[in-house]
């Protein structure tokens, strides 16, 4: 019985989340408390489960605030335009080179772990220079997506920290053996760009398109709005970028929690580009609703974890898909949905991944001896690589927006690759060890 409430609890939040019936917070908050009470649980025992589930996320929630605070306050500074803007300088006119700086500077605008951000910076500077090479938008929605999937993976990005406040791992250390592979699929990434690059050259040539050459002036990049300038320190472009190297380093290092160094982090870049008290609050207040709403999510999640694991559903449903699973199957499951990851994007929102099909793959495998970071590898390399490539993503309707792309073409366009390349990826994830 309490496994049926609990696969009943799953499929309803789940369902709310995809097909946007329910907010998160809302959804993750009341729909495992009405498990929990048709389930027989009283006031005192939700209470117990609550407060569980609060300790399970309170480090990532806080991590979450002030650290999407602290890169929004270094966006406004204009620390990352110039990277974007000289990568864009560099690869203009030059069909290779604008596919793998399209890719490279996907990962640079994803640096402040904002999907919209990302578009916002790259699409409209980067559609007129593929427009005038008479090259494909929708290479360059995949190469953006790709690069922003591998920076995705960064702990602020948001992902990472879904699957800490699932499991109580600690962030960074689910994010310290991912390092090697973000490197390397930047790598693999940029010598993919330069082979569909190649055949978009090709492409073009056979349709009597553009030359490379004619696209030898007028864009220079995106430009920033006046009220953007007004918040710009470019005198400050060296400091700003100390400081975002400084708190980077902490967190490989571990050097104090992740919370702690992105407080000391937002402190400083406030004092240090917007010194005045009525400057900092208006930027705090600028980005405090992403920030909290991040925030509340996870909060809600941590109400989530806490009744279904404390109500015992979680193991119920486990103790079930087990007993129906072939033997082979159930230590390898991590592995097996990380493989599906790219499809399941399609069909299954981030939360509805994290909050919903992640505990349920951690009860069955860890009894079998899966480590946890070992399932959480799996399932993120092969579900992460596909963020923006799913309809269920709000930053791809703004990025499909401004290139004035379809949705279903999109899908198409990029599906094969994206999948294969996060096959990929996983591959060499399986080969460093990491599952």
């Amino acid at each position: 019985m309490l496994a049926f409430i609990g696969l009943v609890t799953i499929v309803l939040v789940v369902g709310f989340l995809l097909l946007g019936r329910m907010s998160p917070i809302v959804a993750l908050t009341l729909v495992p408390l009405g498990g929990a009470l048709v389930a027989g649980f009283g006031p005192e025992a939700l209470t117990e489960f609550f407060n569980d589930g609060l300790s399970r996320v309170m480090q990532v929630a806080t991590m979450f605030v002030f650290a999407i605070t602290f890169f929004g306050v270094l966006q406004d500074t204009g620390l990352f335009r110039p990277l974007i803007n000289g990568l864009i300088r560099m690869t203009r006119g030059h069909v290779v080179a604008v596919t793998a700086g399209t890719a490279i500077v996907g990962a640079l605008a994803h640096l402040d772990g904002a999907g919209a951000t990302t578009f916002l910076l790259t699409v409209p500077a980067l559609l007129p220079l593929y427009e005038r090479l008479s090259m494909s938008r929708y290479l360059m929605l995949m190469m953006l997506a790709l690069g922003a999937g591998i920076a995705n993976m960064l702990p602020w990005a948001g992902p990472l920290g879904r699957a800490a406040a699932v499991t109580g791992i600690d962030l960074t250390a689910l994010w310290h053996p991912l390092i090697p592979i973000q490197l390397i699929g930047m790598a693999l990434l940029v010598m993919l760009a330069i082979g569909l690059g190649l055949r978009e050259q090709r492409r073009i040539a056979a349709a009597g398109g553009a030359a490379a050459s004619s696209a030898s002036g007028g864009i220079g990049g995106v430009e920033a709005t006046e009220d953007e300038r007004v918040l710009e320190r470019p005198r400050l472009l060296a400091v700003n970028g100390a400081l975002f190297l400084a708190v980077v380093a902490a967190l490989v290092t571990g050097l104090l929690p992740p919370a702690l160094i992105f407080m000391i982090g937002l402190s400083l870049v406030l004092l240090i580009n917007y010194p005045d008290v009525e400057s900092q609050m208006l930027r705090i207040r600028a980005h405090a609703p992403a920030a909290l709403l991040m925030g509340a999510i996870i909060l809600s999640a941590g109400t989530f974890l806490g009744i279904m694991d404390g109500t015992g559903m979680l193991r119920a449903m486990a103790a079930s898909m087990v007993a129906v699973l072939p033997e082979a199957a159930i230590g390898s499951l991590h592995i097996i949905v990380g493989t599906l990851g790219m499809p399941l994007e399609l069909v299954l929102s981030t939360d509805a991944f994290y909050f919903g099909m992640l505990p349920i793959v951690l009860e069955v495998t860890q009894p079998a001896g899966v480590p946890a970071e070992q399932v959480v590898h799996a399932m993120v390399i092969g579900n992460i690589i596909g963020t923006f490539a799913s309809p269920f993503s709000p930053a791809l309707w703004l990025a499909l927006g401004l290139a004035r792309a379809d949705i279903g073409t999109h899908i198409r366009y990029s599906f094969v690759w994206m999948w294969g390349f996060s096959l990929v990826v996983l591959g060499v994830a399986w080969a460093l060890g990491l599952f």
